[in-house]
């Protein structure tokens, strides 16, 4: 009898994750091909924005991967440029070219073939331009780019969290529906992506994470469970984030030359 309750009980949660997943994913669900790539709305405009700018962004994957995960990507503009270039890993460009890093100029924030993105982060100041030239020094250096895999990566969001590793300032909390973040290759202990503490994993498949911006994540075959207190959100798999919105407040930081004084010294206005 318990082992009959818990079965449906368990049958329950799995039916409202795939139904908040498809729900959370339907808006995208098209025809790729024709699926809308226009702006969002989430990124400021160059030509009135002299100041250096990083964006992280995250919108659901293609197809079926969307059920299931988020694509994520590092947009940037150093100060007085007329446009953004974005960092990401794209999947099939592994068949046509051997290298998954892409670096372009698009829409930073631009719909991910008809799925709507999320703004994670959105760093600005004259610190920021020394933290992108530490961004492009750390896509130089990721070093999978000759490798590709959607579960249990690495891919696109092994890429995003390598960048922000290497760039902790930005303190960027990716969520746990970016499968492949937590992928760390043959090292079992890290930083989390945001910086802020630590994690141990096995090869993405199976680990748990403790940080100021994650709170506490434990990973089982590339789906994370988690509780965020500084914003009392739960992370669930497939559905993501329980609770308050990414704090999407623009983050400044003055001056990067001692970055734990910068991280210390920053301060945060609404954009």
């Amino acid at each position: 009898m318990l082992r009959s309750r818990k079965s449906r009980i368990c049958a329950l949660l799995v039916a409202v994750w795939l139904g908040a997943a498809y729900l959370s994913h339907s808006a995208g669900a098209g025809d790729w091909r024709t699926a809308s790539r226009e702006p969002a709305g989430l990124a400021p405009n160059p030509a009135k924005t002299p100041e250096a700018v990083v964006q992280v962004y995250a919108a659901r994957a293609v197809r079926w991967r969307g059920y299931f995960g988020v694509h994520t990507w590092i947009a940037a503009k150093p100060s007085h440029a007329d446009a953004f270039t974005v960092y990401e890993v794209i999947g099939y460009r592994l068949r046509r070219t051997g290298n998954v890093v892409v670096v372009h100029r698009r829409t930073p924030d631009g719909y991910w073939y008809g799925s709507k993105p999320e703004l994670l982060r959105d760093v600005r100041g004259p610190g920021v331009d020394a933290l992108i030239e530490r961004i492009e020094a750390a896509v130089q250096r990721y070093p999978y780019a000759h490798a590709y895999r959607v579960w249990p990566g690495p891919n696109s969001n092994t890429f995003t969290a390598f960048v922000t590793r290497e760039v902790p300032e930005l303190r960027v909390d990716l969520p746990p529906t970016a499968i492949g973040k937590d992928y760390l290759g043959i090292k079992p202990v890290g930083i989390t992506p945001s910086g802020t503490g630590g994690q141990v994993s096995l090869f993405g498949l199976a680990g748990v994470m403790v940080g100021a911006e994650e709170g506490v994540e434990v990973n089982l075959l590339g789906l994370t469970l988690g509780v965020d207190p500084r914003s009392l959100s739960l992370k669930l798999p497939l559905i993501g984030r329980i609770g308050p919105d990414f704090d999407t407040r623009v983050r400044r930081i003055e001056n990067t030359a001692a970055p734990d004084a910068a991280i210390a010294a920053d301060r945060e206005d609404r954009s």
